[in-house]
C-alpha cells in the first residue's frame, strides 16, 4: 500500500519569539516493509539551521534553529511511503514467553542485547507494581510469548476507554491505570509498563494510521492524527507490532515515524524557545493511499 501523508503543526504565540530550537521527528523511518519514495519538509518562517541526522535508536531527526523574531512558526512535512506487510507471524507457535524473558536477562545473544534497550523503566514507563499485577493474567505458564502480548493488548483495548480530554502527554501512568481511561499514548505506555513487568522488553512506536470513513461518507481532510502502538520483543531477531488502542495487530493501515523506550524519545515535535508567552498549537494529519490523491509534486 502506498501513502500521501500530510503533517502540518502551526505554532502562534502571543508575543515574539525570539530564538528558538526544535528537535523534529517528522520523517519515517527506513525498514525492511516501508519505502520512503518522496519526503519534503517546509518551514515558515525559515531556519537559519537545519540539520539532518540519526538518533541514538535509529530514527530520522531533523534539528532547526530560528534566530528571525516570529509569532508564529508553521512546519509542513508531506511524503509518499510504500507500506508491505510483514511476514506471516503464527501467535500460537512462538517461544513460551518465559523462554524470551530468559532469553532477554541472559543477553547473550545479538537480539536479546539490543532489545535491552527497550526492558527497563523509561522517563515515561516507571515500575509500578499494579502494572505486573495487571499483566500476570495473561501470562500464564507455558504460554507463547505472541499469544499472551495479544491477550494483555486485548485486555487493555476493553478494559479502557478512549478518552482524548482525560489526559495530557504530562498525565502519570499511575493515574492511566487507575481512572482506566486515556489515549493511544498513554494505552501505548501501559501495555510497555506491562511487558517490562514481566522482564519483557517493548519499544514505543510513533506514527500514523489510516482511517477509513463510514460508507457513503467522505473523509475529513485533516482529521487523522499521530498514532502510537507498541513492538514486543519475541526472541531472536523478531518484534511484533500490536495496537492496544484498537486491539489489533500490526497491519499495512500503520506508518512507522520511529521508535523509542517511551513517546519522550519520539515526540513528533519539541523545542525550547526564548520569548513567546503563551501558545496556541494546532496539529493536522492527513492519510491517504495514493490512488486517492494527486501524488506530491516533484
Amino acid at each position: 500500500m502506498r501513502y500521501r501523508i500530510r503533517h502540518t503543526t502551526t505554532c502562534d504565540y502571543t508575543a515574539d519569539i525570539q530564538h528558538a530550537q526544535h528537535v523534529l521527528h517528522l520523517n519515517p523511518r527506513p525498514l525492511p516493509w516501508q519505502v520512503l519514495h518522496l519526503n519534503l519538509i517546509k518551514i515558515e518562517p525559515q531556519p537559519e539551521t537545519l540539520v539532518e541526522h540519526v538518533d541514538y535508536f535509529g530514527n530520522p531527526v531533523t534539528y532547526i534553529a530560528l534566530e528571525t523574531p516570529h509569532r508564529k512558526l508553521k512546519v509542513q512535512v508531506d511524503f509518499e511511503v510504500d507500506v508491505a506487510p510483514s511476514a506471516p507471524f503464527d501467535l500460537s507457535s512462538s517461544a513460551p514467553w518465559e523462554a524470551v524473558r530468559d532469553e532477554a536477562k541472559a543477553g547473550t545473544t545479538p537480539g536479546a542485547q539490543q532489545a535491552s534497550l527497550f526492558a527497563f523503566a523509561s522517563v515515561m514507563v516507571p515500575p509500578l507494581p499494579a502494572l505486573a499485577d495487571y499483566a500476570a493474567p495473561s501470562f500464564t505458564p507455558g504460554r507463547s510469548i505472541g499469544e499472551a502480548a495479544f491477550d494483555l493488548i486485548c485486555r487493555i483495548h476493553f478494559d479502557f476507554v478512549f478518552d482524548p480530554v482525560a489526559t495530557s502527554i504530562a498525565t502519570p501512568l499511575g493515574e492511566v491505570l487507575a481512572n482506566k481511561r486515556g489515549v493511544c499514548q498513554d494505552f501505548a505506555h501501559l501495555a510497555i509498563g506491562c511487558l517490562r513487568a514481566m522482564h519483557l522488553p517493548a519499544r514505543y512506536v510513533s506514527g500514523y494510521l489510516r482511517t477509513v470513513p463510514p460508507a457513503g461518507q467522505k473523509r475529513l481532510v485533516g482529521a487523522d492524527a499521530t498514532h502510537a502502538w507498541i513492538s514486543v520483543w519475541c526472541g531472536g531477531d523478531r518484534w511484533l507490532d500490536l495496537d492496544p488502542t484498537n486491539g489489533m495487530p500490526g497491519s499495512t493501515d500503520m506508518i512507522t515515524l520511529g521508535w523509542g523506550r517511551d513517546y519522550d524519545d519520539v515526540s513528533p515535535m519539541r523545542g525550547v524557545l526564548i520569548g513567546g508567552g503563551s501558545q496556541e498549537l494546532k496539529v493536522e494529519v492527513d492519510v491517504e493511499p495514493l490512488d486517492d490523491v494527486d501524488p506530491i509534486s516533484r
